[in-house]
């Protein structure tokens, strides 16, 4: 691997080129990471029945929650170190780095302890379907002795692409990847451990995809130093972290809970509706790439333009990124509508499973159009450093639509799943309302781009 490059300015050129040069790498990790849980997903399906698909599902389910969640707290770490470095701040970056590394070291010790004492309570608490029991256990107890390995490649992630580059974590991943699908087909294929084998051959992988992170950063120059006295938790630092981390991290963590609900939902309809809520939620992860890969953008970018004082530099970032997502989701909400079924046939031979998991993506797509909406206007309000606006409106969709309307679809239409699809879609309506008027009252409440500039022209002058 090629040695990484320095942090990347972003306030300068085409704010269309800036998106393109770093989404694309984010969204060729995104997919690299998505396939982990799709590989699983596609190889437990050739060697075992539909229990173990279920198992591997519903526990992949769990872990992506729990990803999510660090991933979303880890967003304080890419927004002030983008500040920092948009603001030309060495010092500032190098405190977020140190207090970075102490907050998540704790976090992640503490989740292995906790979630693997009450692994049994969480498989009763999201209904798994008795045959899927003993294998979703397997599943979830070796992933959660995995998570320090996980959120140690999140994080290191979340610096670099602070620091303005997503193409160090796209190498990591990739090599993780393969070595994933290796192992699956070890583990499942040749020595036949099921679900087991799926969580034994992810949390390898990440463990490999650690190490190269951590040979990368060693001969990693970025211009930037991170000293001894960096790891010493500080108010400032460590309060920007949370404050910004934090309600990302909520607003993610009960985004995936109603999808979990709604998996609760799908699992007390029988086996073959678990089984095809499960694959089609894998299928949708791989679908909300683009809008995932805008969330990352827009929140890097206008965090490094609001740090150099260009507010009308991040609004344009904003409006070039929801034009991209919204484009995107349109087309994909046709195309599914005719290739649905044999999509969901890849990973089930189940006939029944087949035609219920079609119905529910023909549905649940309109929800990508939406949500690469919201969460381009997310990534803006976390840069911007406002991240209750996205916890608020997330909260809002899940509270008054998605869950209650996954709900009332579930008992209207007891004989198909295309009305609890269409109901996730509802609640992204909503959030792109709330997000519409939040960015219209923030806007009005920000000082003007002139005195911004001043600001932070003088900071900069003080620090050189």
């Amino acid at each position: 691997m090629r040695k990484c490059e320095k942090a990347r300015d972003f306030n300068s050129g085409s704010v269309l080129s800036n998106i393109l040069y770093f989404s694309l790498p984010y969204l060729l990790s995104y997919f690299l990471q998505t396939l982990y849980g799709m590989a699983d997903l596609f190889i437990i399906g050739q060697f075992d029945g539909t229990a173990a698909t279920t198992a591997v599902s519903l526990g992949s389910q769990v872990m992506h929650m729990l990803t999510v969640i660090l991933v979303g707290l880890a967003m304080g770490t890419t927004v002030s170190i983008g500040q920092a470095v948009g603001a030309r701040d060495k010092k500032r970056a190098g405190e977020a780095i140190g207090n970075t590394v102490v907050l998540f070291l704790g976090v992640s010790v503490a989740l292995m302890v906790l979630l693997t004492v009450l692994v049994r309570p969480i498989v009763a608490l999201i209904s798994t379907p008795e045959e899927a029991v003993a294998g979703t256990i397997q599943y979830l107890t070796i992933c959660f002795i995995g998570i320090p390995f996980i959120t140690a490649y999140n994080v290191i992630s979340s610096i670099f692409r602070g620091l303005g580059d997503s193409k160090s974590p796209m190498y990591f991943i990739a090599i993780a990847c393969g070595v994933n699908i290796v192992l699956d087909y070890l583990f499942m294929g040749a020595f036949h451990m099921g679900p087991a084998g799926a969580a034994l051959g992810t949390t390898l992988s990440q463990t490999v995809s650690v190490l190269i992170a951590f040979w990368a950063i060693r001969r990693r120059d970025t211009g930037l130093t991170m000293k001894k006295s960096d790891l010493k938790p500080r108010g400032t630092a460590m309060g920007q972290l949370l404050r910004i981390g934090l309600p990302v991290a909520m607003q993610d963590g009960l985004i995936q809970v109603s999808f979990i609900l709604i998996t609760v939902i799908a699992n007390r309809r029988g086996l073959t509706d678990a089984a095809a809520v499960g694959i089609v939620e894998k299928i949708i992860s791989f679908v909300f790439l683009v809008p995932s890969s805008m969330l990352s953008t827009v929140s890097a970018l206008c965090a490094q333009n609001i740090g150099a004082g260009e507010e009308e530099r991040a609004r344009k970032t904003l409006r070039y990124a929801i034009f991209i997502a919204t484009g995107f989701g349109l087309f994909m909400a046709v195309l599914v509508q005719f290739i649905a079924n044999p999509v969901v046939g890849l990973f089930s031979k189940d006939a029944a499973v087949v035609m219920q998991g079609g119905w529910y993506f023909r549905g649940y797509i309109f929800d990508c159009m939406f949500a690469g909406i919201h969460f381009s206007f997310s990534g803006y309000f976390c840069a911007c450093g406002r991240s209750e606006l996205s916890f608020l409106h997330n909260i809002a969709a899940i509270v008054l639509v998605r869950i209650p309307g996954a709900y009332l679809m579930s008992k209207l239409f007891p004989m198909s799943l295309l009305p609890m699809g269409l109901a996730t879609a509802a609640g992204s309506m909503l959030s792109v309302m709330i997000c519409t008027i939040a960015y219209g009252w923030l806007k009005s409440c920000s000082p003007s781009d002139g005195r911004r500039k001043k600001s932070f022209s003088h900071t900069r002058n003080v620090v050189q």
